[in-house]
């Protein structure tokens, strides 16, 4: 019994097992007969290259009169700048500005109290008619010394002498004028004035402090505006362009923003430094705008834009399509076949987008303004018709 017990039992654990085999087997031949099949089925050759047109954007050259500018980076300074300070010893009684404030020359600005001042004006004053007095009775009694001497009452002696006190006393009143003057303008000094138009900043120094004429800070600072100057730097190499520019006339400048997004103001160039920097190889030059409606600010760093001349009749087209090579500059030209040709060029100034083209153009060419990094000589083009009618209108 126990020999037919090892038999069947292996047998029932097999069947199973051959039956999973079977499966698997089946399944990985239907797969091997799909792909056998699906390789075996033909595929599509690629297609060759197409030869259609290649879209490009084109734009006809422009003759116009170009303005040739000189770029430099400037400061804006005001053209005069006072520090007011007191002149007279005393107390700020009074300020009369607001922070801020736009003042004429001449205006009050604070007031030093007058009182110690006013009474010294009164004392030379009293001393003035004092000495008028004392004048008068020397003259009156040389006089009459004077006819005494006549009659020899008294000695010569006595008459020179006399003479001598109305000259001491002549002298006397002189001095004493010369006190009253200079009282007169210490007084006046009280009064502090603006001796510009401009602006007031800041006020440093409150009423009721004591100032002195040694005080190195100031009451406030006054700065003229209007006009007001910029001061910017060049190159070296652009100094014999600037000058050829004034000896022309009265050389036109303009003031951008830093991000050039916005003309500021517009003025005349002023001079030129008398030196050139040797350490940044610049030169310095001065420009004045009127700045009516203070745009420009004291301490403002903007862009100055020289004219130094212009090209008449210049033949410009869009800087985009310009194209540089190992032989120079070129662009693509389309031509009566609407094919593309290469024309090389010899470009001069660009400005606000445009190139001024010296030579290479007639002005009456479609030169390729986009897509030029498809072209080659004799391709085929499509020109855009939207972006070519945009073009024709610039």
């Amino acid at each position: 019994m126990t020999s037919i017990r090892i038999v069947t039992e292996p047998r029932r654990r097999r069947k199973p097992a051959i039956l999973a085999a079977i499966a698997i087997l089946a399944v990985a031949g239907g797969s091997a007969a799909a792909f056998w099949f699906a390789g075996t089925e033909p595929t599509i050759a690629a297609p060759e290259p197409s030869s259609a047109a290649v879209p490009v954007e084109v734009a006809t050259p422009a003759v116009t009169d170009v303005p040739v500018y000189l770029d430099g980076l400037g400061t804006v300074q005001a053209n005069y700048t006072v520090n007011i300070t007191t002149r007279v010893d005393g107390e700020l009684q009074s300020v009369m500005f607001v922070e801020g404030q736009a003042v004429k020359k001449g205006d009050v600005l604070a007031i030093i109290d007058p009182r110690p001042f006013q009474a010294a004006d009164d004392q030379a004053a009293a001393k003035i008619k004092q000495d008028q007095a004392d004048l008068a009775n020397a003259q009156y009694l040389l006089g009459k010394d004077q006819k005494l001497g006549q009659q020899q009452i008294v000695t010569q002696e006595t008459v020179e002498q006399q003479q001598s006190m109305v000259a001491s006393a002549q002298a006397q009143l002189a001095q004493d004028q010369a006190a009253k003057e200079a009282a007169d303008v210490s007084l006046s000094y009280t009064e502090i004035r603006s001796p510009i138009d401009g602006r007031t900043g800041i006020r440093r120094v409150d009423p009721g402090n004591e100032v002195q004429t040694t005080d190195t800070t100031p009451i406030v600072t006054i700065t003229q505006t209007q006009p007001i100057t910029v001061v910017s730097t060049l190159r070296e190499d652009d100094l014999d362009a600037v000058r050829d520019a004034l000896k022309a006339g009265p050389v036109e400048v303009t003031a951008v923003s830093m991000d050039q997004s916005q003309q500021l103001a517009s003025g005349t160039l002023s001079l030129i430094d008398n030196v050139i920097d040797q350490a940044s190889g610049t030169i310095r030059i001065k420009s004045i705008f009127e700045n009516k409606d203070d745009a420009l600010w004291p301490g403002q760093f903007v862009m100055l834009r020289i004219k130094q001349r212009t090209l008449q009749k210049a033949v410009t087209v869009p800087s985009a399509a310009l194209e540089r090579g190992e032989d120079g500059f070129y662009v693509y030209v389309i031509d009566a076949a609407g094919t593309a040709t290469v024309r090389k060029v010899t470009p001069g100034p660009i400005e606000s987008g445009r190139a001024v083209i010296e030579k290479g153009l007639a002005g009456n060419e479609q030169v390729v303004t986009s897509g030029q990094y498809r072209l080659d000589v004799g391709t085929r083009v499509s020109i855009q018709q939207a972006t070519a009618s945009a073009a024709a209108k610039e």
